[in-house]
Parts: structure tokens; C-alpha cells; sequence
């Protein structure tokens, strides 16, 4: 479609025109008289122009694309180079006729002409006179028509109301053109050194920002002072239109040129990082973005999280901080905020789970069972802070894994044996290089979930150091009025522990920290009788080492005598470790029989174990006679379970002094100490004399030395062997004691009544001497396991001599003076 358009309207200073230095001035005085001087021709070729209007003196560029407009301009460009200019009435129309266009035009001398690559033509057109049409003369190969003059009225040189809208006009343009950046520089320069009024209001009609049917109604005024009344009021309501737009935007821009400063500056930063280090991390940072978006965090962390998602965003990849700042990022999108797994809550599965995967533990059992009772009815109950106190191998610590299939929940582990650096728990500040969370968030970030069941393993053997206190730190994690806002140093915020149900794990109750005890529900796992022993081996240990070394299940088999001959005679343990490595070393031998095509027996004989396990290491304490005055049968708890304790008591001349021998502690000499002032201060009442204690000298002992000994139950067994010295009287057969002395001769409650009983038991005890308050333990223990036993509740000394000696003296019982 041929067309012409305004390709510029930069005729306000000096023009360049295609890469040549021909310059077009602006119209001085002398070219607007001479203008003003040149007579039109009667009939002039006309080019309607779609979408402009060209003014008197004003210069303009325009493409021609139509055939006609080409064939008009280089035929007027050959002859005398003038052309008549009108506007059409609508730009749409291809190809217009009289009826087409406006009536009102002007003559236009073409100054330049160049021709396109593309077949179109620009020419460069200088607006003279204006004129009317009057007749078309022409209509192919272009519009020709007769035109006559339309004579200008202009203002007086005096007349003052003129020259003011001309200085107005002046005045309100170059303040249109300091208020749009859009406009060029030059456009002020040329305003403020056009001399002709006339050219100014022509000039000022041709570049406002008016419809094509406005210019022309300014172009159709032949009143020059009226022209520019008109031209003065359009510019003002363009400046003030103007004006409020830049008002407007300047209000709604601010938020948006803060974000296009920011995406600037961060396009800078991104191009000096890639300069620097050669590496982008846009990518990165959007995955990182794409990950935030889909965690169920809460407004406070998303906040953190985006707050240094941006200080990432502004660090050089190759800094050290970079992979600190990375990292942190990392581990909030990885932690679980608000994530739970679902508990189940049916109790007779998870009671059969927890009898399948471990034998006995009666009252953890209870309580767990207990605890999902109760959180299914109320569904939101804090967790409860369980330890598990016992000795070593009684299987504290596979529980927890049971615990956690039961209730459908993660489970993860952390051993505290040494741990010293409170670090370790709370996490190092990110501001070190290394720097890591502490090992409560990065177990839970394990678990994938913020209710898991956590174990944390040998909380007795936390210690101390110049790093801190760990066992204070694991006051908050271990305190659920605190725990729902646990502070790591790496993460920087609090993060809900509530939900986590904690086990601890400890051999002993003394070193654990007193503040730290009281939060925890100590729940005593104490060690196996030998049934029970029996049974776990044969139901549990000896099918795993079978599979796990590669045997049937059927390879071989183990009757309860052959179990209890491995537990009595190779270990000596409250719980099982050490027969489950006896009975691997056991499988092992069975397993290199099968490769080696060597004949074995399936059902595993005495003379089996002795000749794969070697001989006998172990052999139970067994009751003595009471032949001998002074040595009576007391029981102790050891680490490894129960055990008989003799103690041993003579008498020899000397100056009444006390010795003791058998690696004893402090509270067992104490123990020996007070009951030989007991007898001291009764002797009358036992029927001894006084003088007895002036003239020998007292010396106890307590058999296999090399083993330390140490606590106050050995304090009746104590006075039973030193007063069996004195009277030379017999101790009762088959009986053994444990309990605690005072000076007033009262009998003191001990612990470790189940371990004792079951050791009396294997050592053939048939009575046993208690505190009375020590009734409670021995009710709390199955029935089956007491079989065969009588027990004495005693609250005096008295009533134990009664009960512990016979009247019947030793043979050979000494004569004392």
C-alpha cells in the first residue's frame, strides 16, 4: 500500500540528512519575506499527505510510498520543485479525490529528495503559503488542480496583547520540553532563537501533539493573532496534561523503580561475578526460590529464608561466604517445618511388635503402649522425655526402633558417649568457616519429619570441657516447656522440638546431671534371669546369627540346657551382648563345618559348645558351708547383673584395731567401721566382754580383690561376719543378706533387689534377709522368679543376729579372754 508518514520532527536545530553535511536552517527573517514575495501558480500538482499537516515555513520529512506520490514528487523534483500539500479526511483512503480531502493547504518546495533500498521514496518538503483548492484539473497519473491564495491577517508591530501569547508561547513550550525527557535537547535552542513570530506559532501548530483535524482547524484561521490565541490555549492544557501525567507517574513508580533498581544493581553485581569468577549462580538461586515456594513454613521463616536468599544474590560464588550462606539456605528448605508423620494408633499391633522384637521389658512395654493410648485421645499431647536406665546388653537401645514402628514414626540416633563441645548439640555460628548445625537439627533434618522417635544414646557419659557444658545444652532440647523453640547457633531460630519424642538411653543415674534427671521419666530396665536369658537366645540371637551367617534356619539347633550351659559358664552379663557373640562364635564354627564338608551334630551337644567356644571361662559363685565362724554370704549388684559376695571376718590378738582388705571403697569401710562400734557399743547384749575389744584386733576381707567393691549394702552382711568372729557362732546355712547399718543399729532399704535375688537364686540360696522397706521391690518381681526363696523383713540389727546366727558354736571355736 503506497503511503506517506513522518519519519522525524526534529527540524528544531540543525539536520543531517543520509550521512551527507547538507544542513537545513531554520527560517530567518529574510526567507520569510522572500517567501512572503514568491506568487503561487495557478495550477499545482497536489499530495495528499494521511496523517499530518503541513504549516507555512515549517520543514518536514516524509516517506512516499504510492505510485502517484512517487511519480508527483520526481516530476515536481525535475521541474520547479513545487508541490501543493493537503490532508486527507481519512488516512484510510487509497486513492482520493476532490471529496477526500481538506480544502485548505499548502504550497511546499521540495529541498531534498532520497530514495529507499526498498522502491520508496523520503522528501524533505519546506511549507510556503497557504492556499485553497479550487478545481481538480488532474486526476491520473496524479491529483492536479487550480489553487488560489488565502491571504493571512497579522498583527500590528505594536500590538502588545500579540506580543505577549508569542512570548507565552514561547515560555510554555520550552517548559513542555524540559518536562518530557522524550523531547530532545536541541528543541529548546531552536525555540528560544526563532526571530519571526509568524514561523513560531506555525512552527509550535506543527509539532504539539494534536489530531490531524485540530492542526488543520489552527492551519484554516487566517487570523495570525487568533491562530496563536488558539495554539497558546492547546499548549497549555498539553502542558498540563503533561504535567499531571509526570505527577501521576511519579506517585505509582516508586515501587517499581525500587524493583528495577534492584534488578539493575543485581545485573551488575551478576556481570562483575561472572567477570571475577567466570560462574553464574542465577540458576541456582532460582532453584533455590522454586524450593521456598513449596515448604509449609510459617511467615517468620519464610521471611529469614528470604532475607538471606537475597545476601546470597549479592556474593561473589568464589568467596568463602558463598558456600556458608549456600549451605544455610540448603538446610532450611531441608528441615520439615510442619511436616508429621502420621501415628497409628492400633495398640494391639504395636504390643505385638514390641513382644516380637524383645523379650521381657515388661514396664517399657506398659508405657509405651500407655503413651499412644493417651495421644489418641487427645492427638496433641507433648512428647514424653523417657530414660531408659539399666546395665549394658539388656537392649535399651534397639528398643527405640521398636518404639518407633509401633507408632508409625522416623527413628533416628545420636550416641553421646564423650561428647564434650557444646557445639555439638546447639550447633557452631555460620559465621565460621565449617560451620554446621548442631546434631539435634541434623538428625531431624535426617528424618524428613518433625515427630520422629529420637534416641539419644549414653546420655550418662556426656562430659565436659573448655567448649562447654554439653549436658546444659540438652536442657532445652530435653524440656518440653522449652522445646518448641530449641535455638541452634547455625540455624538462627527457633525450631519445634515439642513434637519429637525423645528416649534417653544410661547405665547410671549418678553422672547424669541433676537438672537434666528431673526432666526425664526414668523407666529401670534391669537384667535378664536366666530364663529369660534362655529364651531370648533361643527365640532371637541364634535365628539372626544363622542369617546372618549365611545358614538355614534349621542348620542347627540349641535346647534350653545347651542355652543355659553357654549363658552359665561363657558369660557373666545382665543382658545378652555377650551371648550373642558367643553364640556368633558358636554359628561361625557350625559355618566353616558346612564349607569344609566336615560332619557336625544339628542338635548342638555340650561337648559341641566346649569344643568351639573353648573351655569354661565363667563358673556362678556357689554356696559354702558355715563351718567356718565369721563368713557370711552377702549379695551385690555389679554392672553385670547380681552376684553372691562372701565376707570374710577373723579375730586375732592384738590393740583392737580394724583392717580391711579387698579393694573396698570408701562407703564399704565406712560400713565395716560402723558396725564394729555396733558391737562395741552392745557387747553386753550379745554376751561378750568388753575388755574382748582391747585385746584383738579385727580384720575383714571380701574376696576377689582385684575387683573394686564399693556402696553401703554389704553393712549387715558386715556385722553378721564380725559378731559371728566374737561368739564364734555358726551362720544359718543357705542364707544371704544385703541392706544398709546405721550407728543406732536400724536396717536401711538398698537397690538392685531383682539383680540380687536372681543372683541368690543360682548360688542354691533358699532364705534371704531384707529391709522391710525393700518389700515393694520383691513385689514387683514375677512370682516365678521367687520360687523356692523365703524372705525376712527386718527393720534392727537385733532382729537380723536373731534371724542370721544359730546358737550352735564352730568346731574348734576359739577361747577368748
Amino acid at each position: 500500500m503506497a503511503q506517506e508518514k513522518i519519519i522525524s520532527l526534529d527540524n528544531l536545530s540543525l539536520q543531517e540528512l543520509d550521512g551527507n553535511s547538507e544542513f537545513i536552517p531554520l527560517l530567518s527573517a529574510q526567507d520569510e519575506e522572500d517567501m512572503n514575495k514568491e506568487k503561487l501558480p495557478v495550477d499545482i500538482a497536489i499530495l495528499p499527505l494521511r496523517n499530518m499537516v503541513l504549516f507555512p515555513g515549517v520543514v518536514i520529512p516524509i516517506t512516499a510510498g504510492r505510485d502517484k506520490s512517487i511519480k508527483l514528487i520526481n516530476d515536481a523534483n525535475a521541474s520547479n520543485k513545487v508541490i501543493g500539500v493537503v490532508a486527507q479526511i481519512n488516512e484510510n483512503t487509497e486513492n482520493p479525490e476532490l471529496e477526500d480531502i481538506h480544502k485548505i493547504g499548502t504550497v511546499a518546495k521540495i529541498l531534498k529528495v532520497l530514495k529507499l533500498p526498498d522502491g520508496n521514496i523520503t522528501v524533505i518538503l519546506q511549507g510556503q503559503k497557504r492556499f485553497q483548492v479550487e478545481e481538480i484539473t488532474q486526476s491520473e497519473p496524479y491529483l492536479k488542480a487550480t489553487i488560489s491564495e488565502v491571504p493571512e491577517t497579522r498583527a500590528d508591530k505594536d500590538d502588545k496583547e500579540f506580543k505577549i501569547i508569542v512570548e507565552s508561547l514561547k515560555d510554555v513550550s520550552l517548559q513542555i520540553i524540559n518536562e518530557n525527557p522524550s523531547l530532545p535537547s536541541e528543541a529548546g535552542f531552536a525555540i528560544k532563537n526563532i526571530e519571526s513570530d509568524w514561523f513560531l506559532i506555525n512552527f509550535v501548530s506543527s509539532n504539539m501533539n494534536l489530531t490531524v483535524e485540530e492542526k488543520q482547524q489552527l492551519l484554516e484561521i487566517n487570523d495570525l493573532k487568533t491562530r496563536a490565541l488558539n495554539t497558546l490555549q492547546k499548549l497549555n492544557l498539553e502542558y498540563q496534561k503533561l504535567v499531571l501525567k509526570n505527577d501521576i507517574q511519579t506517585k505509582v513508580r516508586v515501587d517499581l523503580d525500587q524493583q528495577q533498581r534492584e534488578y539493575f544493581l543485581n545485573q551488575q553485581i551478576k556481570t562483575i561475578q561472572e567477570e571475577l569468577g567466570g560462574v553464574s549462580n542465577e540458576q541456582e538461586i532460582e532453584e533455590l526460590k522454586n524450593k521456598g515456594a513449596k515448604k509449609k513454613w510459617d511467615a517468620k521463616v519464610k521471611e529469614q529464608f528470604e532475607k538471606e536468599l537475597s545476601k546470597l544474590q549479592r556474593m561473589n560464588p568464589q568467596s568463602p561466604d558463598f558456600s556458608i550462606q549456600r549451605n544455610y539456605l540448603e538446610l532450611l528448605l531441608e528441615l520439615p517445618w510442619n511436616e508429621y508423620s502420621k501415628d497409628k494408633f492400633d495398640l494391639k499391633s504395636a504390643q505385638k511388635i514390641l513382644d516380637k522384637d524383645h523379650f521381657g521389658l515388661e514396664d517399657v512395654k506398659k508405657r509405651i503402649i500407655e503413651h499412644m493410648a493417651v495421644l489418641k485421645l487427645r492427638n496433641d499431647m507433648k512428647a514424653p522425655i523417657l530414660c531408659l536406665y539399666g546395665p549394658p546388653g539388656v537392649g535399651k537401645t534397639s528398643i527405640g526402633k521398636s518404639i518407633a514402628q509401633s507408632l508409625g514414626r522416623e527413628y533416628v540416633r545420636i550416641s553421646l558417649g564423650g561428647l564434650r563441645d557444646e557445639a555439638e548439640i546447639r550447633g557452631h555460628r555460620k559465621t565460621y568457616i565449617g560451620a554446621m548445625p548442631g546434631r539435634i537439627i541434623q538428625s531431624i533434618k535426617k528424618a524428613k519429619t518433625s515427630n520422629p522417635v529420637f534416641l539419644l544414646d549414653e546420655i550418662d557419659k556426656l562430659s565436659s570441657s573448655h567448649n562447654g557444658d554439653p549436658s546444659s545444652a540438652m536442657l532445652e532440647v530435653l524440656d518440653p516447656e522449652q522445646n518448641h523453640e530449641f535455638y541452634d547457633n547455625f540455624l538462627e531460630m527457633g525450631y519445634d522440638l515439642s513434637k519429637v519424642m525423645f528416649i534417653a538411653t544410661s547405665n547410671s543415674l549418678n553422672t547424669i546431671q541433676p537438672a537434666l534427671l528431673d526432666r526425664m521419666e526414668v523407666i529401670e530396665m534391669n537384667g535378664y534371669t536366666i530364663e529369660e536369658k534362655v529364651e531370648i537366645g533361643r527365640k532371637h540371637l541364634l535365628p539372626k546369627q544363622l542369617k546372618e551367617h549365611g545358614l538355614d534356619s534349621k542348620a542347627i539347633s540349641i535346647d534350653k540346657k545347651q542355652m543355659e550351659f553357654i549363658i552359665a559358664n561363657y558369660t557373666r552379663e545382665s543382658g545378652v551382648r555377650r551371648l550373642d557373640k558367643q553364640l556368633a562364635t558358636l554359628v561361625r564354627g557350625i559355618a566353616k563345618a558346612v564349607v569344609m564338608e566336615e560332619s557336625y551334630n544339628e542338635k548342638i551337644t555340650e561337648a559341641d559348645i566346649i569344643k568351639i567356644l573353648g573351655t569354661p571361662r565363667f563358673e556362678y559363685d556357689k554356696y559354702e558351708n558355715n563351718e567356718t565362724a565369721g563368713v557370711v554370704t552377702g549379695l551385690a549388684w555389679t554392672r553385670v547383673g547380681g552376684d553372691i559376695l562372701y565376707i570374710e571376718s577373723i579375730i586375732s590378738k592384738g590393740k583392737g584395731a580394724l583392717t580391711m582388705t579387698g579393694n573396698l571403697g570408701t562407703v564399704m569401710k565406712e560400713s565395716a567401721t560402723i558396725a564394729l562400734e555396733y558391737i562395741r557399743a552392745n557387747s553386753e547384749q550379745f554376751g561378750l566382754n568388753a575388755e574382748i575389744f582391747e585385746n584383738y584386733k579385727v580384720h575383714v576381707h571380701v574376696p576377689e580383690g582385684a575387683t573394686p567393691k564399693d556402696g553401703p549394702s554389704a553393712g549387715i552382711a558386715m556385722l553378721t561376719s564380725i559378731l559371728s568372729s566374737f561368739t564364734q557362732r555358726k551362720v544359718k546355712k543357705n542364707l544371704a543378706m544385703t541392706g544398709e547399718i546405721t550407728l543406732r543399729g536400724k536396717v536401711l532399704p538398698v537397690g538392685g533387689i531383682k539383680e540380687k535375688i536372681l543372683a541368690a537364686k543360682r548360688a542354691n540360696i533358699k532364705e534371704i534377709i531384707l529391709c522391710k522397706e525393700n518389700k515393694k521391690d520383691v513385689d514387683e518381681i514375677k512370682p516365678a522368679y521367687l520360687t523356692g526363696l523365703t524372705f525376712h523383713y527386718v527393720d534392727r540389727m537385733s532382729e537380723v543376729i536373731e534371724l542370721a546366727l544359730t546358737p550352735q558354736k564352730v568346731k574348734n571355736a576359739k577361747k577368748l579372754v
